[in-house]
Parts: structure tokens; sequence; C-alpha cells
């Protein structure tokens, strides 16, 4: 076959790039509350995304769920109030993977007991787990997200971080404050290039949840108020942490995501 004058033959060479559509490849990222329900979820699919993950959890706890790449997670028994323990989780990060590009505060309790029942321990453990733990080890973190090309701050609210109910004043005090102190790290840290978000799971099915689960009338308002019409379950949570976690949410920060089936919307 004759080429038109002046034509160029063209030289083909195939190309052949990296096989990974993984949105988090090559990053680190500490989570804490890791043995089970959401945290386990999360590091989990953080580690099949390429993400290397130090989950970190309380020496007593049982680990429910095995990883689905374990040369990508290393675990960390320790427990959060302490107060070296910022100091701890980081240096083992930065050991382990030589740095920290994401932080997941996950770890929380939910303890009953309302405006005259709950007692000073009940307040005083949530605030201390849900709230200045939050605190101090974002601070501590801050040095080495600042050297990230992608700092993400993600940390587990609640539904209730916008609302209330009956018997568990402590848990809903805490989780409106995790809401505002986000939203403040947000605006402190965008300078640096970080994103803060707080994810706001409705009715999830975890060991959290598992005495309120006890509760049929618990279990059938959820259902009910969810115009989806189940409950959720800790992937659903999972997916929503990678997405704000990976680049293509690099333009949202100071924001709350609900991931409740609707449950927030729904007036019954």
């Amino acid at each position: 076959m004759l080429r038109p004058i002046g034509a160029r033959k063209i030289k083909t060479e195939v190309i052949t790039m990296p096989n990974s559509n993984r949105s988090l490849e090559g990053r680190i990222a500490i989570i804490t509350g890791a043995a089970s329900g959401i945290g386990a979820a999360i590091a989990k699919a953080y580690a099949e995304e390429g993400a290397s993950v130090l989950a970190v959890d309380l020496p007593s706890i049982t680990w429910t769920t095995t990883p689905g790449r374990t040369e990508s997670i290393s675990r960390l028994a320790i427990d959060i109030t302490d107060n070296d323990a910022p100091k701890r989780i980081v240096a083992a990060a930065d050991k382990i993977f030589g740095g920290i590009d994401i932080l997941v505060n996950n770890a929380g309790i939910a303890p009953f007991g309302g405006t005259e029942t709950a007692t000073d321990d009940i307040w005083d453990k949530a605030m201390q787990i849900n709230v200045n733990a939050i605190f101090k080890l974002t601070r501590e973190t801050v040095p080495f997200l600042k050297k990230s090309d992608a700092g993400r701050i993600i940390n587990t609210g609640s539904i209730m971080s916008e609302c209330a109910g009956p018997e568990t004043i402590a848990y809903i005090t805490t989780k409106h404050a995790v809401a505002g102190m986000t939203k403040a790290m947000a605006i402190d840290l965008g300078k640096y290039g970080i994103t803060a978000n707080f994810l706001q799971p409705g009715c999830i099915v975890t060991p959290l949840s598992a005495a309120h689960m006890q509760d049929q009338n618990f279990v059938d308002y959820w259902v009910r108020k969810t115009p989806l019409g189940e409950l959720g379950q800790p992937e659903d949570i999972a997916s929503v942490a990678v997405f704000l976690a990976s680049d293509a949410s690099r333009y949202i920060s100071g924001a709350g995501l609900r991931i409740d089936g609707g449950a927030a919307i729904n007036a019954f």
C-alpha cells in the first residue's frame, strides 16, 4: 500500500503502565479503634486500596476480623488515653512505614446515661476517648501530615453530631464536639493542604452498638426511621472513608458526610 507523498511513517510503541487503579497506593494511615467494626472495615478497605496501615486498639481487645492484606497492616496495642499514647502511636507509624499521610480517629464509646443518670465516670471517660484523644493524637500527627502531599484527617462523628436522643447525653455531647473540632481543624490546617472531615454514621451494626441491638424496640425504631429500611454495615462507612482519604476528595474540608440510609432527614 502506497503512502501519500509527504506522509510520515508513524512509529508506534506500546507503553506498559503500572497495573494499579488503587486510590490510596503508597499512602500511610493511622486508624484508631481498628480491631473491629467500622475501624476494622476501614483498615481492610485502605489496605485493599494500596495503603499501609497502623491499626491501633486496646491491649485487651479481641481482633474480630482478619485484614485483607495483612502485610500492609501493622497492629499496635495501646490505650489511646494514656499520656504518652500520641507520641508512641506516631513514632510507631513513622518507624514502620516512614511517615503519615492519613489519620482516622475512629475509636469511641457510646455509654448509656441521661441528664439525671450519667455518672461522672461515664461523662469523663466519654470525653477522654471521644474528644480529648482525638485532639491530642491529631496535634501529634500534624507535623507529619504537613510533609505529605495529601494530608487527611478523618474523624468518626455520628448523625448525633447534629441532633440528639434520649439517655445518651455523654455520647451525643462528644459527637457534637467532634463536629466542631473537625471544622476548626479544617480552618487551622487548610493552609498546609491538609483536609479535615468527619463521618456521620447512622445506626450501624458493630460491637459498639451491640448493647443497643439487644433492645428490639431500638432496632425496630431505626429500621422504620431509615428510608432505605435497613441498618448499616461497617463496609458502608469504610467506602466513604476511602473516598475522603483519596485525591477525589481534595477540595472537601470541614464537612460531615452522612452515611445513614437517610435516617437523619426523616422526622419519624
